[in-house]
């Protein structure tokens, strides 16, 4: 059985519940499970107060971040090390980049996705921590857009989709808790988007696009949220025009896709969705999956 608390959006203090919460009705209590947390900050020097404030009320044990839009040495790393983090990042002047936070050290980490040597954009950060149960892997990626769909960005968000399968596919040979995280750019079915109709035609909801994103749960990777619910208008994204927050209309883009060694794990899944009615907000919010990893 599942319990789900969170914003109801027929409210008229819709941008005033905090956030959304899944949670199986077992699951354990005696214990902390390790919390994995993945968030786009839309440039991490404009978002430095809001990620450190977050951090502080969310307490996540790994943070998966992209578009930090920074190269690694104009990373803040002084603020979030000072909250008891080590950090990795794989950055790129003004677009892309991704950073990799943890309380746990790293065993080891490594940026770039395998499959293509002339890709140069920041996109992929993977890095192994070791908890009382064992090694846990974690990959921290910002999936290309694909728009427009009649360019050749789309080719290369397919290519990508792709190199993250075959990754996906050796990586799951290992048996070991794997997670990838980040912003895939992908609007999985009609229920993730507010109107789907009108995006039928856009990168991140183009038939093929679903079904490359389909192709990577086939391997047996298990959608965090859609694990605990299958309700919709679990949104994740709302852009900055035409009033797309205050209306919802929303997308769900931002993912937690687990292995069978971390699904098995799997406690409760969030969506903070409150941060994106801050102050100059990012138009992404956090999503974070806590796992039961003393026992695995």
């Amino acid at each position: 059985m599942l319990r789900i608390a969170g914003r109801n959006p027929t409210s008229p203090r819709w941008g005033e519940v905090k956030n959304l919460v899944l949670r199986f009705n077992n699951a354990p209590s005696n214990r902390a499970p390790m919390r994995i947390a993945t968030w786009n900050v839309n440039s991490i020097r404009q978002r430095i107060e809001h990620l450190t404030t977050w951090l502080k009320e969310c307490e996540p044990d790994i943070v998966c971040l992209q578009e930090i839009k920074c190269t690694d040495d104009a990373f803040p790393r002084l603020e979030i090390e000072a909250l008891g983090y080590n950090v990795v990042t794989h950055g790129q002047k003004t677009f892309n980049g991704v950073a990799l936070l943890s309380k746990l050290p790293f065993d080891e980490t490594k940026s770039g996705l395998a499959g293509d040597d002339e890709d140069a954009h920041a996109r992929f950060l993977e890095g192994v921590v070791t908890h009382k149960g064992g090694a846990m892997r974690v990959a921290c990626l910002y999936l290309p857009n694909g728009n427009p769909a009649d360019s050749d960005k789309y080719p290369y968000k397919l290519k990508w989709m792709s190199r993250l399968l075959e990754y996906s596919r050796e990586r799951l040979k290992a048996e070991e808790p794997l997670i990838l995280a980040g912003d895939f750019n992908v609007i999985p079915a009609a229920a993730d988007v507010y109107n789907p109709p009108a995006w039928i035609n856009d990168a991140l909801f183009r038939p093929t696009t679903r079904e490359a994103f389909q192709s990577l749960l086939g391997l047996g990777l298990t959608d965090a949220v859609r694990a605990v619910s299958d309700a919709p208008g679990q949104y994740t994204f709302w852009d900055y025009q035409a009033g797309c927050w205050q209306k919802n209309w929303g997308l769900r883009i931002d993912h937690l896709l687990l292995s069978p060694q971390a699904s098995d794990r799997l406690i409760d899944v969030g969506i903070d969705s409150y941060v994106r009615g801050w102050d100059k907000p990012s138009d992404h919010v956090p999503v974070w999956a806590d796992l039961d990893l003393e026992t695995a």
